[in-house]
C-alpha cells in the first residue's frame, strides 16, 4: 500500500511539475513576443499573466485596440493555446503527436474557433465599411477571447450585424477545453451530449444493434454520460432563470443575458449596457451581489458550490 501511494504521489509530482513548465514557458514565451512588437516590458508581463490565465485584464482602458496588428495576432495564439487542454501541450513536448491529433475536443474546439470566425468575418465584412484583414482580425480575436473566457478586446462587437452577436452568445455557452485554463461549460461536455444524442437516434432507427458512445476511443460509462448532459440542463437552467432574476432587477433582456452568461463563464464583457466598451459600475449593488455569486458558482463547479445549500451536507 506504501509503494502504491509513493506511485501515485510520484506521478502527481510530475504532472504538477509538467504543468508547471508548461504554463511558465507559454508565459516567458508570450513576454517574449510582445516585447518584440515592441510592447513596453511592463504591458509585455501584465498581458501575458492576463492571457495565459484566460483572465484578460488589460493596462489600457481600450483592452488590446490601441496595440499594432501583430501584437493583437500574437494575444490570440496566445489565448487559443490556452483554451488547450494542457495536458496536450505536454505531449507535444514529450513529442507524442498521435494523442494529440486523434483529440476529439481539440478537433472540435479548432472547428468552432474556425468555423465561427469565418462566419462573423464574412458578416462584419460585408455588413460594415472594415477592410478584409481587420474582419479578419477582429472577428478571430474575439471568438477566441470569449470561447476562452479570456475577454480581451480589440472592437466593440456591439456595433457588428446582429447575427455576429448571436454567435458570439454561443461562444460565451460553449467555453473552452477541459484541463484549459478558461472557463464555461467545456468543448468536452457538449462533444459528449452530441454523441449521445447521435446514439439515441441510431437506437431509434436500428433498436436491436447495441452501440455504445465513445470518446477518444474508449467507451463511456453511462452514469458518467448522464452527468454530464445533467450538468449542461443545470447550467443552462442557471442562466436562465438568472436572466430573469436580472430583469426584475430593472435590466434590459440583453444586458440581463449577457451579463449572466459572461459571469457564469469568467468572460468579462457581454451585451447590452455590459458590452466590451463598457462595464459593470451602473448595476445595482443586489444585481452586483447576484453576478458575484454567478461567478463563483461558474469558476468553482456548480455542484461543488450548490450542493452546500442542500439540507443532507449539513446532517
Amino acid at each position: 500500500s506504501n509503494i502504491a501511494d509513493e506511485k501515485i504521489s510520484t506521478r502527481i509530482r510530475k504532472t504538477a511539475r509538467n504543468l508547471w513548465f508548461v504554463y511558465i514557458g507559454l508565459t516567458v514565451l508570450e513576454i517574449v513576443l510582445l516585447c518584440l512588437g515592441k510592447m513596453p516590458f511592463f504591458d509585455s508581463v501584465c498581458h501575458s499573466f492576463a492571457t495565459i490565465a484566460t483572465g484578460g485584464f488589460s493596462t489600457k482602458n481600450d483592452s488590446i485596440a490601441g496595440y499594432s496588428s501583430y501584437i493583437q495576432y500574437i494575444i490570440a495564439l496566445f489565448m487559443l493555446l490556452s483554451g488547450i487542454n494542457f495536458t496536450l501541450h505536454i505531449y507535444l513536448i514529450k513529442r507524442k503527436i498521435r494523442p494529440v491529433l486523434k483529440n476529439e475536443e481539440l478537433k472540435m474546439y479548432l472547428a468552432i474557433i474556425f468555423i465561427i470566425g469565418l462566419l462573423i468575418s464574412a458578416l462584419v465584412y460585408f455588413n460594415t465599411e472594415i477592410g478584409l484583414e481587420k474582419a479578419i482580425r477582429d472577428s478571430f480575436f474575439q471568438v477566441i477571447s470569449i470561447i476562452t473566457a479570456t475577454g480581451f478586446a480589440t472592437a466593440d462587437y456591439l456595433n457588428w450585424p446582429i447575427q455576429s452577436l448571436l454567435l458570439i452568445a454561443l461562444l460565451m455557452l460553449i467555453g473552452a477545453s477541459a484541463g484549459s485554463t478558461g472557463g464555461g461549460v467545456k468543448v468536452i461536455r457538449h462533444l459528449i451530449s452530441l454523441k449521445k444524442i447521435k446514439h439515441s437516434f441510431k437506437n431509434i432507427i436500428s433498436p436491436n444493434v447495441s452501440k455504445v458512445v465513445q470518446y477518444n476511443g474508449k467507451t463511456l460509462d453511462q452514469d458518467y454520460i448522464s452527468r454530464v448532459m445533467a450538468f449542461i440542463v443545470l447550467y443552462y437552467t442557471i442562466v436562465i432563470i438568472g436572466t430573469l432574476v436580472m430583469m426584475l432587477l430593472g435590466q434590459d433582456a440583453a444586458t440581463s443575458f449577457g451579463a449572466v452568461a459572461t459571469s457564469m463563464a469568467g468572460i468579462g464583457p457581454g451585451f447590452g449596457t455590459v458590452g466590451p466598451a463598457n462595464n459593470f459600475h451602473h448595476l445595482p449593488d443586489l444585481a452586483k451581489y447576484f453576478l458575484t455569486f454567478l461567478m463563483i458558482i461558474g469558476r468553482l463547479e456548480i455542484y461543488s458550490v450548490l450542493i452546500l445549500f442542500t439540507r443532507s451536507f449539513w446532517r
